[in-house]
């Protein structure tokens, strides 16, 4: 059995107050019980459950965290960059990654609800409101992180995701490449779809008419770009695009391992490549790649002090925070 508070008094020789007031009010108990009580508590290797502590205070000290893919750095920065200012108000955070599974995502709020967490910080995958709504009335503050609101229902900070696909693809018409393939997917992602959307307008609207088609994946990883990839060079070679604009630096990679590998093609003179996320890995890819960037860190931090804000006062209205992208050229569409 765990080691309780009433062991330590009774092996201290003291009462359950005082050792209470020692692990809560130390300066209110003489020197001489908390010597007492902080070495029964060595000795019996007491270990306080804050958890509950926290609980019949009415104050968590805990913040869920629910990404779409852990695998990807993108995410990993954000989470960073949250429990970077977490540590500045003594919060932990809490962290799950639903790889992009619906029933996980489930699973993790329910959980993170059931630990009566501060508050919720999510990078959702599909239709979440039901159950930000549930949160909201169990007294839970949720923001949303990757995703923009439009409805403004709940806070959220996110990317300019429209007009970051707009930079990649004026980019690619600016060092005359015509024939664009997005690739990536699924479109219920919300980022996916606003990506695209950017891009379409860059090619509809622009000075220079461009040629826009889709490669659809089933996922944001590295494999699925290796597969888009191989799909590609299966077509004649009159039929290859002369750029890729991949919705994430993971598809970007994938597309760059098919591409490299085959003798016939040179990256970026037959077919330039722009990712988007601008991940550690993409300046020191085999070809650096170009890329759309993301201020992760920024994104995650300014998360974390929305949430606790909101957690704090229910009254804050619902605020939408948009960092604007940054193009960074490498050679992928420099040459």
């Amino acid at each position: 059995m765990p080691v309780s508070i009433r062991d330590v008094a009774q092996q201290a020789g003291v009462s359950v107050g005082t050792v209470s007031n020692v692990l809560n009010r130390p300066d209110t108990v003489s020197s001489d019980s908390v010597e007492r009580v902080t070495q029964a508590i060595a000795e019996l290797g007491y270990v306080r459950n804050d958890a509950a502590r926290q609980l019949r205070a009415g104050v968590s000290s805990t913040i869920g965290f629910v990404v779409l893919n852990g695998q990807n750095p993108f995410y990993n920065e954000v989470v960073r960059g949250a429990e970077d200012e977490a540590s500045k108000h003594g919060i932990a955070i809490l962290y799950g990654s639903t790889d992009e599974d619906p029933s996980r995502e489930k699973v993790y709020l329910d959980l993170f609800r059931q630990q009566q967490v501060r508050g919720i910080l999510l990078a959702p995958y599909g239709d979440v409101l039901t159950d930000l709504r549930d949160l909201r009335r169990a007294g839970i503050a949720t923001v949303l992180v990757d995703r923009f609101n439009a409805d403004n229902e709940f806070s959220s900070v996110s990317l300019d995701n429209v007009t970051g696909g707009r930079l990649a693809a004026e980019h690619l018409a600016d060092i005359g490449r015509r024939r664009i393939a997005f690739v990536g997917g699924p479109f219920q992602l919300r980022q996916v779809s606003d990506r695209l959307a950017g891009a379409r307008a860059a090619a509809e609207n622009g000075p220079t008419p461009l040629g826009l088609e889709v490669l659809a994946t089933d996922a944001m990883t590295v494999e699925a770009g290796v597969a888009a990839g191989r799909r590609l060079l299966e077509r004649p070679r009159r039929d290859w695009p002369d750029a890729l604009l991949a919705a994430n630096d993971l598809i970007a990679l994938g597309l760059l391992q098919s591409l490299v590998i085959d003798d016939r093609i040179l990256v970026p003179n037959d077919i330039a490549l722009i990712g988007f996320d601008d991940i550690p890995f993409a300046g020191s890819a085999a070809v650096p790649l170009t890329s759309v960037r993301q201020p992760g860190r920024m994104i995650g931090r300014t998360a974390l002090r929305t949430v606790l804000e909101e957690a704090d006062d229910a009254t804050n209205l619902p605020r939408q925070t948009v960092f604007p992208p940054e193009l960074v050229v490498r050679r992928s569409t420099s040459g």
